[in-house]
């Protein structure tokens, strides 16, 4: 696949076959692009919990809220839709900093990049409630939960769109039910000199 197209592509999926797991070839890719993932100094603190088995990810799944922008009924997955794989990012208790969340976030480009790559969806999560998480998943010792990312095959599409008269950001659903993300231009983000 085209690099640019699986950049346009690799958007926020929260919708998911549930009938359909990810297979281990495909999340042993995954975690590999977490391994090669830049980290600042290559200290590489993070660490990650790859929750598989279909009763931890639904006993995990009551813990996330989804697409904040829409009303719970149209943003939560339902019954049928929930991921079928949540990754945890981990980094040591007490050490959060902005090179913390740098790293946490270059990790989440590469993973979400290589799922989508594989036609895996994702969704990350940083509304979710840690505590209750890590009673319910084992977090290993020193560590706290970062960010949670969702994943599975999209049952919906999401697509980039041009931002409206209004000036409007705020992603939206269509009549099919679709993501619509208003993205704005490269002249309107970028000054070169």
């Amino acid at each position: 696949m085209e690099l640019m197209k699986l950049l346009e592509i690799r958007r926020t999926y929260r919708r998911f076959d549930q009938s359909r797991l990810v297979p281990q070839n495909v999340l042993d890719d995954m975690l590999n692009a977490l391994r090669l993932s830049s980290c600042g100094r290559n200290q590489q603190i993070l660490r990650y919990v790859a929750v598989q088995s279909q009763d931890a990810v639904e006993n995990m799944f009551p813990f996330t809220h989804w697409a904040s922008a829409l009303p719970p009924e149209l943003g939560q997955p339902k019954e049928g839709e929930h991921p079928t794989l949540f990754i945890i990012v981990l980094f040591p208790e007490g050490k959060g900093t902005k090179l913390t969340d740098i790293d946490a976030g270059i990790a989440m480009a590469n993973l979400t990049l290589v799922a989508r790559y594989h036609g895996v969806g994702s969704c990350i999560l940083q509304n979710i409630e840690r505590q209750n998480i890590a009673t319910v998943i084992d977090i290993p010792e020193g560590y706290e939960i970062h960010s949670a990312i969702g994943l599975g095959y999209p049952t919906h599409e999401s697509h980039v769109v041009n931002i409206p008269a209004d000036g409007a950001v705020k992603y939206y659903l269509d009549d099919n039910l679709d993501y619509n993300v208003p993205k704005r231009s490269v002249d309107e983000l970028v000054t070169v000199i």
